[in-house]
Formats: C-alpha cells, structure tokens, sequence
C-alpha cells in the first residue's frame, strides 16, 4: 500500500525565511582569519555560508559573548571552497578555533593528523549535557572511540521532494511505496510530457550519490556499506552493489531524469527550476532543500504543491524500508592549535541552549536534541519537522553520505566514476573493481 500525500499548506509556507547557500563566500564578525591571537575569550568559528541558519548561530554567539565576557565571532564560507580552506589551514596558525564539519571520514582526516581537540572527557563530564544529544547522531563525530564534535544543526535526512501538480497531471494519485511503483510513475509522467520526470544534477555527482546510498541499503541492506567503509577486501565488487548500479542505469535509460541531466547545476538551482516549474516531478534530496525553495522560489511555495515522501523498497530487498541515509548533522570541533580551548568548550554548550533549538525549529530545521516531539509542533510548518523526525527516530540505520563517510581521496574517485556509470561510460562491474583498488 502507498503512503499518504504530505503537504505543506500555503499558509505555512508563506511564513518561511531564508534562502540556500549563496554563490560566494562571507566573513562575518571577525577581522582575523584564525584563532592563534591569544587574547582572553576570543574564539573565531568557521562555518559554510547559510543565510537561514548563520543569523541564528550569530544571535546565540552574541548571548554568549554578552554571559561571557567573550569575543566569539563567526567567518563562513561556500561549501566547496571551505573545505579547501579548511585542509589548508588546519594545523597552520590560520586555523579557527571552531570549526563546522560533517563528522564520519571528513572529519576523522584531521583527528588523525592530530588537529582536533578529543571532547570525550568534556561530553562524558556533564552527563546531563551528553544525554540531550540523539546517540546515533552524536556517534557520527566519534573517531577511534573518542568524541571530536557535538551537532551544531539539525539532522538532515534525503527523501523524496515531489510537486503534487506534476503528479495531478500525471495522474499519479500517491506516493511511490515500492521501486515499481517509482518505475511506472515515471513511465506516467513522460506519457504526459514531463520532460525530466525526476531533477537530477547531473554536473555535481554528489546528486546522484542518493540513489545509490539508498539502493544499495534497499538491496542488500546496510551492512554491504559498513564492509566498504571497514576495507572488506571485494566488497566494492559485492552483487549488491552491482545490482544498485544496474537499477540506476535502467532508470536512465527509462528516460527518468531526461536527456541533459549531466549539463544541470544543484548550486545554480537547476534542479530546483525544473521542479517548480512542472518539468520534473520529484527530486531526491535531503532536509536542508525547503530552505532553498523558500527563499528562491517563494511563488512556488505558495502554491502548497509541495510534497515529500520516504525513498521507495525494493522488493525481496533485504534492506529495512525505513533505513535512511543522508546528514545525521553537522559538527563543531576544536583546534589543537587553539589558544583559547576553554572559552571554545563552553560556546559549544551553546548548541544545545533552550533558545538555540527553538530557533532551529523556527527556520525549518530538526534539532539532534531528545524529546523535541512537542515542540516541533510549534514551527511554521510542523508536517514537515514532524515527518524529518519521524524518519530519523524510527530509522533502525542512518548511514552517513559516503562522500563523508569515506576518506577525502576514496571519496572523490568514488563520485568521479559514479558519473561515467549515469552517463553510461562505465560498468557497474568495472565501478566495483575500480573502486576496490581506490586508496
């Protein structure tokens, strides 16, 4: 049996602020561009640009200075020249005090370099303090069995986005449970000319890594990842995986995501163009995408077409439909190289403030907090942090994003020859033997 329709009403989403990353980057509040100054209570935080969530950490930055007697100051950046930045400066007297990551591989690069501070004796003495953290999410900054961040934002979990006018035309009458009920679906919208029935940027591979995330949890369940992430020996090679890869070149060649999918930008909203506009009708994304259409696509909003939905099973699949994959959070850490480490431990207490997480619940987001059920009901749009939480609570896995689950350079041969396998230029055979030779 299908899911049920969700909508965000209209009402509801003419309330929401904010936009998606801009296309350069910023320095806010900070005129130096690290931590190494020395002088009492000044701690400089980098972070990716995000004009929704970057005034709420400001605000909560200004209490704490204002409590403190601090001078906590924030510098963002666009999210791919801010990884750059930050390989660059960590371990330099450049490096910040604080610094946003995304936990699993991305961050373990810099444990291992021994550029982070170790926060279990921080975390593991104020247990109060620990216990307000979802486990599973926490786990995701916990490196050789010592914790290195706290979540700094809300879980981000990928799911079906859907424009309910598109499937109206199509005749489409609910949501895909199963991945044949997803293949005919397409089928219907390109009989009813949707050109991209499903959005797809095909320009940045880290668009369709989704499918394979959860097609390879929908096949063979998570475990097949937990043996790529461990080095099993073959387990890139693993028929599960084959099998996920065949499915999506089927799904290409079934005409799913169009014919110029690999010319469409995620970061100029090219995806996002073809789903308002009715030449798509659904695209996979996660959490963080309702930001973006609120605040460059506000007509749309406005329309109450806007529908979500739990990626579909596969059938005789021995993954959990209910598993998911995406961001469990973003992170906070310290630098070794921090002269102000103390002062740094305590603006983390911040992500956890009273304040704080109701301020992320009004911008949308789901805070990595226990027993936020009630107060997700007090946002703009509770269908929608209700149906986020829901996901992540009852999820028996929630695997990290491969390209940060994953070491920098494995993950980059990864999302390199994943986009021959959309574009046909590669087997899913040769993918496994390739990747199991990555280093």
């Amino acid at each position: 049996m299908r899911s049920k329709w969700r909508r965000l009403t209209a009402a509801a989403a003419a309330c929401i602020t904010g936009v998606s990353l801009a296309a350069c980057s910023s320095t806010e509040g900070a005129s130096g561009a690290g931590g190494g100054s020395g002088s009492s209570g000044k701690v400089v935080v980098w972070a990716v640009q995000d004009d929704t969530l970057n005034p709420v950490v400001k605000a909560e930055m200004s209490k704490f200075n204002n409590a403190n007697h601090a001078s906590a100051s924030l510098q963002t950046f666009v999210n791919d020249p801010y990884k750059q930045k930050l390989q660059t400066a960590l371990g330099s007297p450049q490096a910040p005090d604080v610094f946003f990551n995304w936990g699993g591989g991305n961050l373990a690069q810099y444990v291992h370099a021994g550029d982070v501070v170790d926060l279990t004796s921080l975390l593991n003495g104020d247990p109060t303090w620990k216990a307000k953290f979802l486990p599973s999410v926490l786990n995701t900054a916990k490196i050789d069995g010592k914790y290195y961040g706290v979540p700094m934002e809300g879980v981000q979990p990928v799911f079906l986005f859907v424009n309910k006018a598109v499937m109206t035309k199509a005749n489409i009458t609910a949501m895909p449970a199963t991945w044949d009920d997803l293949l005919t679906d397409v089928d219907k919208m390109k009989a009813a000319g949707i050109s991209n029935p499903i959005a797809l940027a095909g320009t940045q591979s880290w668009t369709e890594l989704m499918w394979l995330e959860y097609l390879l949890d929908r096949v063979g369940g998570p475990q097949k990842f937990a043996d790529i992430v461990a080095g099993k020996p073959g387990a890139w090679s693993d028929p599960a995986v084959v099998q996920a890869l065949t499915m999506i070149q089927d799904l290409v060649k079934r005409g799913a995501f169009g014919s110029n999918f690999s010319a469409i930008n995620y970061d100029n909203h090219g995806t996002e163009a073809l789903f308002t506009t009715g030449k798509s009708g659904m695209q996979l994304m996660g959490s963080w995408e309702l930001s973006g259409l609120v605040g460059t696509f506000p007509k749309f909003m406005k329309t109450g077409n806007l529908e979500w939905a739990p990626f579909p099973a596969v059938s005789n699949g021995a993954g959990d439909p209910k598993d998911i994959v995406g961001n469990p959070s973003n992170f906070y850490s310290i630098t070794k190289s921090s002269k102000n480490v103390k002062t740094a431990e305590a603006f983390l207490k911040t992500v956890s403030s009273d304040d704080y997480v109701a301020q992320l619940i009004k911008i949308g987001q789901v805070p990595a907090i226990a027993g936020v059920e009630s107060q997700l009901n007090t946002g703009n749009y509770p269908d929608y942090t209700q149906f986020v939480y829901g996901l992540v609570k009852n999820a028996p896995s929630f695997a990290q994003s491969w390209d940060q689950a994953l070491s920098p350079s494995v993950a980059q041969t990864m999302l390199t020859d994943l986009q021959k396998v959309f574009l046909n230029k590669m087997s899913p055979q040769d993918f496994g033997k390739a990747m199991d030779a990555a280093k």
